[in-house]
């Protein structure tokens, strides 16, 4: 094998699409190649059966290597071993091991025996002739030669073909004199140089020797992983013609020494140490009579020591070359080596390619014709074997001459290797080649992790390609229906409906049966993009078999080509002219064939038939129905191992002869290969995870396989073998029963098959076990196995989530789930949907993995403990066993399965800017800030077109036609409509606007089906076009300086009507544009409008003002419908216009539609922490659903009046879009690229855990989360206490006014509640006794923040600028609060905003501009520390109180030493959506920090070190972390409560990097101390200076004076 990477030339050639010359294909395989004498060697290779090869194939399994041995005289008889055949089959292997293998190719054992010398199984005519005339003088002998060759005058030149005899009776006495005729009349015709030397050998040498040279001595490049084993005895001259000696030696036939072949063997011994003595290992054995003697110690000693060498050597062998391939790696060989493979079946197709000229001018001229401008894709279509495949093969490569310029043509046989069975691995290696070719940037690894993302580039990557008018790019894509993921969709989501100038899409289906073909159709409706693919003419035909018969150097005799046409009459079906080719090409001039027949279909029953007599039925129907009923095919070395565990065929084929080993049963390579070889064309090799893998390579041959051989039982039972294999049940030494004919009794034998563990290493996973076994499992109906050893299992789901991402563990559960009747199947898909988005963005890790199922199927454990609660041990025991420091979530605090999360979508680059449902079609239309519109199937959850066109950002889509056709308009002034179905774009209309970046915010898209108008407002025009036609309606201009804020088109009075900004309401007729009135607003004096909303049952428009006015505005005035204390942000009615809401400031108001237009519905309105975004209704009217700048969505309930009943959390960045469709509701924004579809009829049905609905982030947790206190939701004067363990609120308590803060002392059981007003009152928590109040220091002053001492001790108190210092102390019934003991004013213009209190008085406070003091209440004493660059927003005592954590809004973590007053460790985080650090605290050993951050994570940093341990993406805020003996608990914006172990390994060496998930992610720890010994030692300038992010940090200069009070 050439090792090395492919010249620059060679890469280019490949991306451009250019066949010739190819590189030599990459292996992932091991394969040895054993040569030895039959007879003699068989202890050697039976102990390297049971000990070596094993050894030797878990090395090259860990390494990633598939490991195969090839001993063709393994469990034959001595006949079969010399058979004339079996010398050409092994020479065959030999060269296979030699051409694949890396490292080790080919072993030979060398004893004291040379073989026999077979009889040549063909002499060529000229050879025949020189040995036929040194044969004359001899007539019995030339009568004897010329009995046992028959000339054949069918092979180019005409050859001579040996025989066989008849009886095996006969046979050994006359071979052997044959064999001598023929090697006299060799040798004479050498010694006149009638002959040359190699042609003398083919009379003289025996197997091994020509194996020997073949693999060893002939070679011209070292030794290329060959090795010799000789075993050497010595003496054994001395005793060669006792008995015992001779079975050692060869023998003559009559018993005698055969000196020839002793003569022959030691001069190829001789060869062997003249020329290769490195291969050389000698082993010497002392001579005994019993030396073959298991019990003999020297022997066994010998056995030992040969198995060992090995060993040794063949890994050594396979190291050495992965060294070499690692030193000469190229970058991207999958691409390179996926491109080869497809040139190279192309190459082969179009040899014997002929016809079809007609049809490829055809098309030339048709790809000419729209090379210039945008066209469809091509589709070629006909029946199976019709000749589509070399069709698109000469189409690729006369590309440039059809098209008249340069190309870059990507051709891909689709199914013919595992990257092109599946659209994923597909698309990305099609992406990968154009920007290669083009020299374009690669696409980055967050496109790569979610297949959306890979659609989406692939068509932005042919527009790109477009525009930059280099060559012409041509992808041909052959055969549709092999591709999986297609076959199972009812779309095909990334095939683009129109093409670029300069691109060109070529597909080819087949037709005849509903399939692929129909559902191209709905993609692709030009029917002038479909081209069907007809039969060659009769006289093709026959061309077409006269090229094949050349090619193959044979040809036929009149007779049988009269033959040959007359069994096929005008066939012009290339699939049945092989076929009769195959046949045709093993007759000889002298056969008389039988009548070939009609059809493809009964040709191959024939072909079966042939195979079945040659092979025996048995072998026969299980090897084809085995390669078949594989997932993606079989590897030889795997087929042989199922061959051996199938008792059916190791009963057929030792039913004369019994096994030669007692140990251990394989079954024969030989006979395989045997077969492979008559199988020829019908089998295809395909690289499949790098290794190749033996499929049938053709459709209808396939289906004839399941038609003859899988019908009934017999599936169930190949498919059950199969499971058995790659499950490992019989591999490690687990033995097997079976009965062999000729014993009579049950055996007991070890298969010695491959074993199949998950992972072969920690890094290497058996990809082949994880594709094929669950496949096989549901086939052979073993569903419970499938549900307990891989969906259930959570080793299996790590492995393959590890090894083939998420999207190919959830296909998994698609597939094979729905065959198991078990709803926690389901559960488990279903949260492994919900972790895709964590998954996607920081890449599959195990540690993730574990986390995110944990964190949502702990919900389920106790109620599903069979499948769920078993997943959830496991992955504890996972946790147990991790290595590295890790959190170990100990319950469910993530979103679970049958919540309210149908799905996040993450397909766009850009933020959402326009959204829209297809209800009928179950499709959502996204419209994005780069012009991009992704059209999504919400049942299967996958972008299905991109539509491209749009230049900027997408500003409004409207669904309509039943859900087939979507409008939208964009910031490139045009309005674009498309067929949802089709993706096609029907039209393109400018709206004439001018290209004024100052483009207005305020835009409208109106669509009147019943009129078949469409109107565009924005700024101060309107226009309308008619939707059938494109045709301009008409175009409104208003005045530029008093632009429409809202426009509305009221159908029932045929009127459009404006409001400008100036309160200018103008009336247009809507059929012609015709001014109709205007006048001014009469009820809105000095207020701009800022939305408006029509309502067309009451012929008028809703509009919201600047300063708060909502008034309705109709053509016959307006009037005042309410007055809010804000201005109004957003309006929206309901679907029948009986409700109205309007948001204002962080509020929404609901009314009522009555006769005079709206009233209030609702006493109170529905209240956010944050401004309101934008609001929905519900389809029945009974829910609203608003959205905030704060992420946070709320759903109420307008039956309850107003009750709340959930918070969702949006996708962390402000919800700016809301769209439903039923119950389903998308919510999205224009910060993010992701967007989430909500399923709300969870809410009439039970849950698994209800969380609490907390907004404020001011929780409380007491009695170990046991509860949890938060200010109630409408009503912030009281707190909610809430039962964690029942999910339901157990009691309020009053306050009377509204809450800033809460605290709890967990040992006093006492709840501190800071209020707006300066009071804090103490509630006891264990009873309802007399609540306790501390007043405030200053009327109506409000607290900022409150803090305990770690013994509970102290209280602390903060306002703006005064802290108050409390005594707490032990009483009865309950502590006692006295004080205050210290007042300090800190007379400072910022306010505090975080505060510490030490047991001994001392107070550590933040200030909001980022200052940082330390006072000591007891000496006035303040200590300014160094400041944080922005507000301080948490606070943090150690427990033994000599050290402090702040955090700051910059994502600044300082620890202090408050001994020093200095900082030990400063950690700044950083990412690309980090903003800040939320809550802190340490644990309860001092070891660790703990820190919620408000990017959603949770990070753990050392106090030792300063070391950042782990980082865990909670996907929500945490809003305070409480510290437990092991861990901590956390309460989140989600409602739920984080409870996890913190676990770190004593010794930290091997530590993985723990932001290696974390995308841009960056921490950087400075230590004081450090810096300090850098700064003596001079090497440090200015330690300030260097902060890697330019977050200065600014040191405390203002003095400060605190006045006690």
């Amino acid at each position: 094998m050439s090792v090395g990477p492919l010249s620059p030339g060679t890469r280019q050639r490949l991306l451009q699409g250019q066949a010739d010359p190819l590189p030599a294909p990459l292996s992932r395989s091991v394969a040895i190649f054993i040569s030895s004498t039959v007879s003699d060697m068989d202890a050697e290779r039976e102990a390297l059966q049971s000990t070596a090869f094993p050894e030797v194939q878990t090395f090259c399994q860990k390494n990633g290597l598939m490991f195969e041995v090839v001993d063709l005289r393994w469990g034959i008889r001595n006949t079969e071993a010399t058979d004339h055949m079996t010398t050409e089959l092994c020479l065959e292997e030999l060269d296979r091991c030699r051409k694949t293998s890396i490292g080790p190719a080919f072993v030979a054992l060398l004893g004291d025996q040379y073989g026999p010398c077979p009889v040549p199984t063909l002499i060529e005519e000229k050879e025949w002739e020189a040995l036929r005339s040194q044969l004359a003088s001899k007539p019995r002998d030339l009568e004897l030669v010329a009995r046992r060759f028959r000339r054949d005058e069918n092979a180019v030149p005409p050859t001579y073909l040996l025989q066989a005899l008849g009886t095996a009776e006969t046979q050994g006495p006359e071979e052997a004199t044959l064999t001598s005729v023929l090697r006299s009349g060799a040798q004479e015709a050498r010694r006149l140089g009638l002959i040359t030397q190699e042609q003398w050998h083919r009379y003289h040498w025996s197997v091994i020797e020509w194996e020997i040279d073949r693999g060893l001595l002939s070679l011209t490049d070292g030794d290329q992983g060959a090795t010799v084993f000789l075993r050497e005895i010595q003496d054994l001259n001395k005793h060669i013609l006792e008995d015992c000696a001779l079975k050692m030696v060869d023998r003559l036939a009559d018993g005698c020494l055969d000196t020839d072949a002793q003569n022959l063997l030691s001069g190829l011994k001789g060869r062997i140490a003249d020329t290769q003595p490195g291969v050389l290992k000698a082993h010497h054995l002392p001579w005994s009579r019993d030396l073959v003697n298991p019990k003999n110690k020297a022997h066994a000693r010998y056995l030992k020591e040969l198995g060992e060498q090995f060993v040794a050597r063949a890994n050594h062998q396979v190291l050495e070359h992965l060294r070499e391939q690692e030193a000469g790696r190229q970058e991207l060989a999958w691409l390179y080596q996926e491109i080869r493979h497809h040139l190279g079946l192309s190459t082969e197709a179009t040899w014997t390619f002929c016809g079809r000229q007609e049809l490829l001018a055809q098309l030339g001229q048709r790809l000419r014709q729209s090379d210039g401008h945008p066209h469809s894709p091509l589709v070629l279509f006909g029946p199976p074997g019709i000749g589509k495949t070399a069709l698109m093969c000469k189409l690729a490569e006369q590309m440039p001459g059809l098209l008249g310029r340069k190309t870059v043509t990507v051709l891909r046989l689709l199914g013919m290797s595992q990257m092109s069975s599946d659209a994923r691995g597909l698309l990305q290696s099609i992406c990968f080649q154009v920007c290669l070719a083009y020299g374009l940037p690669l696409p980055p690894a967050q496109v790569l992790e979610a297949h959306a993302r890979v659609v989406q580039f692939f068509h932005t990557l042919l527009h790109t390609v477009s525009c930059r008018n280099f060559e012409s790019l041509v992808i041909l894509l052959d055969s549709m229906d092999d591709v999986d993921s297609i076959c199972r969709a009812r779309r095909v989501p990334w095939l683009p409906p129109r093409c670029p100038p300069r691109i060109h899409l070529i597909l080819s289906a087949c037709s005849g049966k509903p399939g692929i073909l129909d559902i191209m159709r709905q993609t692709l409706t030009d029917p002038e993009a479909y081209w069907e693919v007809k039969p060659l003419s009769g006289n093709q035909g026959q061309e077409m078999i006269q090229l094949l018969l050349a090619a193959s150097r044979r040809t036929l005799s009149p007779g049988q080509r009269e033959l040959l046409w007359a069994s096929l009459p005008e066939c012009g079906h290339p699939g049945r002219l092989r076929l009769a080719f195959e046949e045709a090409r093993k007759w000889a001039s002298f056969t008389i064939p039988a009548p070939l027949a009609s059809t493809a279909k009964e040709a191959i029953h024939q072909l079966c038939a042939r195979l079945e007599q040659t092979h025996g039925q048995l072998l026969v129907a299980h090897v084809l129905s085995y390669i078949v009923s594989s997932r993606h095919g079989l590897s030889e070395a795997e087929l042989k191992d199922v061959l051996s565990l199938d008792d059916e065929v190791l009963e057929a084929v030792y039913q004369d002869w019994t096994p030669p080993s007692k140990e251990l049963l394989r079954f024969p390579p030989l006979l395989w290969v045997r077969l492979r070889r008559d199988l020829g064309h019908c089998l295809a090799r395909r690289p499949v995870d790098g290794f190749t893998l033996l499929a049938i390579a053709h459709r209808q041959l396939t289906e004839v396989i399941q038609e003859r051989y899988l019908s009934g039982p017999e599936r169930a039972k190949r498919h059950g073998v199969l499971a058995d294999f790659f499950s490992g049940a019989w591999s490690q030494g687990t033995k097997k029963l079976i009965t062999l004919p000729l014993v009579g009794k049950p055996l007991n034998l070890d298969r010695k098959v491959a074993p199949q563990p998950l992972w072969f290493s920690d890094t290497v996973a058996n990809l082949r076990k994880l594709k094929e076994l669950p496949h096989h499992l549901v086939h052979s109906g073993r569903f419970e196995e499938l549900k307990q050893e891989v969906l259930g299992s959570m080793n299996w789901i790590s492995c393959r989530g590890v090894s083939g991402g998420i999207e190919g563990l959830l296909e998994d559960f698609d597939l094979y789930g729905p065959h198991l009747d078990c709803p926690e199947v389901g559960l488990v898909r279903d949260a492994l949907q919900l972790c895709r988005p964590a998954l996607e963005l920081r890449g599959m890790e195990r540690s993730i993995l574990y986390t995110e199922l944990l964190a949502r199927l702990h919900f389920f454990a106790t109620s599903h403990p069979a499948l769920v609660g078993q997943l959830c041990q496991q992955a504890q025991s996972w946790f147990r066993l991790c290595p590295h420091p890790v959190l170990v979530p100990l319950g469910g605090f993530l979103q679970p399965p049958g919540g309210p999360l149908r799905a996040t979508f993450t397909g766009c680059h850009k933020g959402i800017t326009a959204m829209g449902w297809s209800l009928e079609e179950k499709l959502l239309v996204v419209g994005t800030q780069d012009g991009l519109m992704a059209v999504w199937d919400m049942e299967e959850q996958q972008v299905i077109h991109i539509l491209t066109g749009h230049t900027g950002e997408v500003r409004s889509v409207k669904v309509f036609g039943k859900g087939t056709l979507v409008l939208s308009a964009s910031k490139d002034h045009t309005l674009r409509l498309w067929n949802l179905l089709s993706g096609q774009q029907k039209f393109t209309i400018w709206d004439g606007g001018s290209k004024d970046p100052t483009d207005p915010e305020i835009w409208s898209l109106h669509v009147d089906e019943a009129k078949k108008v469409v109107y565009l407002a924005s700024g101060s025009k309107i226009s309308a076009w008619n939707l059938e036609t494109a045709e301009l309606v008409f175009h409104i201009l208003g005045d530029a300086s008093d632009c429409w804020m809202c426009t509305a088109v009221l159908a029932s009075r045929a009127t459009l009507l404006t409001v400008s900004e100036g309160g200018v309401v103008s009336l247009w007729s809507s059929g012609t544009g015709k001014l109709q009135g205007r006048h001014h607003l009469s009820s809105i004096k000095e207020e701009t409008p800022t939305c408006g909303v029509s309502v067309q049952k009451q012929g008028k428009m809703v509009t919201g003002f600047s300063k708060g006015s909502i008034s309705l505005v109709s053509p016959g005035g307006d009037s005042l419908l309410e007055k809010l204390p804000e201005a109004v942000r957003f309006l929206v009615v309901s679907e029948d216009e009986s409700l109205l809401a309007a948001g204002f400031g962080r509020s929404v108001r609901i009314f009522l539609a009555d006769s005079q237009g709206f009233h209030r519905f609702m006493a109170t309105d529905l209240e956010h922490e944050d401004t309101v975004e934008i609001a929905g209704f519900g389809p029945e009217n009974n829910l609203i659903v608003t959205a905030s700048r704060d992420a946070l969505i709320q759903v109420w309930s307008l039956s309850e009046q107003g009750t709340l009943l959930d918070i969702l959390e949006g996708v962390g960045a402000p919800v700016s879009l809301l769209a439903w469709a039923g119950a389903l509701v998308a919510s999205a924004s224009q910060q993010s690229s992701s967007l989430k579809v909500w399923d709300l009829t969870y809410i009439q049905k039970p849950r698994a855990c209800t969380p609490f609905l907390d907004r404020t982030g001011l929780t409380a947790v007491s009695h170990n989360g046991s509860y949890v206190y938060f200010p109630k939701i409408g009503d912030k004067n009281k707190v909610t206490i809430w039962d964690s363990a029942e999910g339901e609120e157990q009691d309020a308590l009053d306050t009377s006014n509204e809450v800033r803060c809460l605290e709890v002392a967990q040992q006093a059981n006492l709840l501190f509640t800071g209020l707006v007003s300066g009071v804090v009152l103490v509630f006891p928590l264990n009873s309802r006794q007399d609540v306790m109040c501390i007043p405030p220091p200053e009327a109506r002053k409000a607290i900022n923040c409150m803090a305990l001492s770690k013994g509970e001790e102290r209280l602390a108190i903060a306002y703006d600028s005064i802290v108050l210092v409390l005594d707490i102390s032990p009483g009865d019934p309950c502590p006692v609060i006295d004080g205050p003991t210290y007042t300090f004013y800190t007379q400072l213009p910022e306010a505090i905003s975080s505060v510490a209190v030490l047991a001994d008085y001392r107070v550590i406070y933040g200030m909001t501009n980022g200052d940082l003091f330390l006072y000591e209440c007891a000496n006035s004493k303040v200590f300014p520390l160094e400041a944080h660059g922005s507000q301080v927003t948490c606070m943090q005592v150690s427990h033994k109180e000599q050290l402090a954590v702040s955090g700051s809004e910059e994502a600044l973590l300082c620890l202090w030493d408050l001994q020093a007053c200095k900082w030990r460790f400063q950690m700044s985080y950083t990412n690309s959506y980090c903003r800040g650090v939320q809550c802190v605290c340490f644990s309860k050993d001092d070891k660790y920090v703990y820190a919620g951050l408000k990017d959603r994570s949770i990070i753990v940093w050392s106090v030792l070190d300063g070391t950042l341990l782990a980082v865990q993406f909670v996907h929500a805020v945490v809003n305070r972390i409480i510290p437990t003996s092991n861990g901590f608990i956390a309460p989140t914006r989600h409602g739920y409560l984080i409870r996890e172990r913190f676990q770190c390994p004593s010794s930290r060496v091997s530590q993985q990097d723990p932001l290696k998930n974390f995308k841009k992610a960056v921490w950087k720890v400075k230590s004081r101390q450090r810096e300090e010994l850098a700064a003596a030692a001079g090497a440090l300038q200015d330690s300030r200076s260097a902060s890697a992010q330019g977050n200065e940090r600014k040191s405390n200069k203002r003095s400060q004076v605190c006045l006690l009070v």
